[in-house]
């Protein structure tokens, strides 16, 4: 006898009792399906951050360029907690912010590299993605942003699994889409485009400036949250089709559980 699938890829399960952990699965992150996953999920936030060194604003909705393709990466998040675990969110997390890292030294490296003399764009460079520049300023600011989302968005999406069971898959993802999207939100924000970090000026070699001001950064942080949930909303049926075929392909899933 077969119980019904209730939006989790999986046969559903009734509740844990009060009180009650449940027993939930997970597959083992060696398959060639995580590694694709952890892939997308460092290239994604890789370009996003790149692009975030640009500010828009489209009729006084004030967003970075990151809104394009950021919010796939807490889609790619949920998936690969919801499959595969806390622990292996964190493995992936940790790849991009490897990532994110190596490519600050690199791009350094260049800027403080001899330029062609005819070269008329080194300036600019410099400013973008020098150690001092704004890129240094966005980076900090996402990796902080980002592991602290990542982190809520992965416990969210394995404590309620923990409670519900496989069922309700629906309500892991979009629960933890709000908290991570929150966090990384205000905190990537504030850090990156307002004043608050300007006190570092102190420091030699410093020379941080207002990129946001305050009303800015109210419509930044309100307007960015709502479009990033609602981006997430609108692509469920994609999380839930990836969802469900990883289950039924990955042949650890449950093993041990």
């Amino acid at each position: 006898m077969t119980t019904p699938d209730n939006g989790s890829g999986q046969g559903s399960a009734p509740a844990a009792a009060p009180g009650e952990t449940r027993n939930v699965r997970f597959a083992h992150p060696g398959s060639q399906y995580f590694a694709v996953l952890v892939a997308l999920l460092a290239a994604f936030y890789l370009i996003s951050n790149i692009a975030a060194t640009k500010q828009m604003d489209f009729g006084g909705w004030v967003v970075d360029g990151g809104v394009f393709l950021f919010p796939l990466t807490y889609l790619l998040g949920g998936i690969i907690s919801e499959v595969y675990g806390f622990r292996a969110a964190m493995r992936a997390v940790f790849v991009g912010f490897t990532v994110m890292v190596v490519g600050a030294v690199v791009f350094g490296l260049v800027t403080i590299s001899p330029a062609l003399s005819d070269s008329h764009n080194q300036e600019a460079f410099e400013i973008l993605f020098g150690w001092d520049g704004v890129y240094i300023r966005i980076l900090v600011a996402s990796l902080i942003g980002f592991v602290l989302g990542q982190v809520m968005n992965s416990v969210v999406i394995v404590k309620v699994k923990e409670r519900f069971g496989e069922s309700n898959l629906w309500a892991r993802i979009m629960s933890s889409t709000v908290f991570g999207q929150v966090a990384d939100t205000f905190i990537f924000g504030l850090i990156a485009f307002t004043a608050f970090p300007l006190f570092l000026n102190v420091l030699p070699g410093v020379d941080l400036f207002v990129m946001m001001s305050w009303t800015e950064f109210g419509s930044y942080f309100v307007f960015g949250v709502i479009y990033k949930c609602l981006v997430e909303f609108l692509l469920f049926p994609v999380t839930y089709g990836v969802v469900r075929m990883l289950k039924n392909r990955e042949p650890s899933y449950g093993i041990g559980s």
